[in-house]
């Protein structure tokens, strides 16, 4: 299946004149920042054995594979905007010519609201979401600032395209336990939250900005043909993108980005 999408995806960079690592091209420099979901937790296939859990299968593997780009992958899993800016930035030089991100979720407290969901039903769910959006819509903005000014200061001359969250749910899906959907819904309009203020930050600083939540929807938890993770082992596996959801989510999520990057 995955080898299928990667022959798609080369189609897709050829129609759309990505020619960045191609034969009289230069190679495209390419740095990956972020967290879980830019490092690939969930999808397999570790590279090492590190706790940042990145993946072969991740969008950032797939996309320097597909244009022969020199990968940098800093993402790792559980960052905030304080890691990637500690930990990660160090990468980047005025030679960087693409820098992806995705970043905000942990800042948010994004395992302990899921925890909250999970155990403290409707009312502690919608509390925990309030609680969280207040975050990200009175703190985040200045942290996600921060960071992307760092990013531009260090790689002036790099492309920036930042990835949002996708839903975890369809509502009125095929799930018969669980969570109630009224939890389901609150978690998705935190993820909605999330992605309004991501995208503002990233227009505001001259980024792209790849929404996935069009190309997750119909692939949600409970949509019978999902591409997240629901509550898994590893734990901290759960509710994260699987192989497919890299590849068919965040990776053509990334590439139509770029493209509009380059027109």
């Amino acid at each position: 299946m995955l080898r299928t999408l990667a022959v798609a995806a080369v189609a897709a960079l050829t129609a759309i004149g990505l020619n960045w690592g191609v034969a009289g091209a230069d190679t495209l420099d390419y740095v990956a920042l972020g967290d879980s979901y830019s490092s690939g937790v969930g999808a397999g296939s570790y590279l090492d054995s590190s706790s940042c859990k990145r993946s072969s299968n991740a969008y950032p593997e797939l996309y320097a594979r597909q244009t022969s780009a020199a990968l940098d992958f800093r993402a790792c899993s559980g960052a905030k905007t304080s890691d990637v800016l500690s930990k990660q930035v160090g990468a980047l030089s005025a030679g960087t010519d693409l820098v992806t991100i995705s970043v905000g979720g942990n800042d948010a407290g994004f395992a302990s609201v899921m925890q909250d969901c999970i155990l403290g039903g409707d009312a502690g769910c919608k509390t925990a979401i309030d609680n969280a959006k207040a975050f990200v819509t009175g703190t985040l903005p200045g942290l996600l600032d921060k960071t992307y000014r760092e990013i531009r200061s260090r790689a002036p001359e790099a492309k920036v395209v930042v990835l949002g969250y996708p839903h975890f749910y369809k509502i009125g899906g095929s799930c018969s336990v669980g969570l109630s959907d009224t939890s389901r819904g609150y978690i998705d309009s935190g993820a909605d939250a999330l992605d309004s203020v991501i995208q503002k930050e990233a227009s505001e600083a001259g980024f792209a900005f790849a929404d996935v939540r069009p190309a997750f929807a119909g692939h949600e938890i409970c949509s019978g043909a999902s591409w997240l993770h629901s509550l898994t082992y590893p734990v901290d596996e759960s509710y994260h993108p699987t192989a497919t959801g890299q590849a068919r989510g965040y990776y053509p999520s990334l590439v139509a980005a770029v493209r509009e990057l380059r027109v």
